[in-house]
């Protein structure tokens, strides 16, 4: 396996680790607080770095499957996410906070989709 394909799978599962820690305590506690933001941030750098490494792998040709589709619109969404969680902490509307664990549970669930499809074509090979 090339390096360059190692840290983009360490990355990922970085990302996993970060991004369930901050999506699940969110969900557990049932407030939007800050330190998970610091969990969606990493999550959504360790990812971005991640994908960066697998775009160096696969070269300037990008392969429009089901994978690849399903994780840049993940990475869009764990993006929009992040921010809007950045955004309900800034502002502290009450209601926001206390429900925004419903909206990171859809976002975290449909990232995990191109995160095992990628983890399952990779055993593959």
């Amino acid at each position: 396996m090339p390096t360059i394909v190692k840290f983009a799978l360490l990355y990922f599962t970085l990302a996993l680790l970060f991004y369930s820690i901050g999506v699940w305590a969110e969900r557990i506690i049932r407030t939007l607080r800050p330190w998970h933001l610091i969990f969606f941030w990493l999550g959504l750098v360790a990812d971005t770095l991640g994908t960066i490494y697998v775009k160096a792998q696969v070269g300037e040709e990008l392969i429009f499957n089901f994978h690849t589709i399903t994780g840049i619109f993940g990475l869009f969404l764990m993006g929009i996410h992040t921010i809007w969680a950045s955004y309900a902490i800034i502002r502290g509307y009450p209601k926001q906070l206390m429900t925004f664990h419903r909206f990171s549970l859809i976002v975290w669930t449909i990232w995990l989709i191109p995160y095992f499809t990628g983890f399952f074509s990779g055993m593959t090979r």
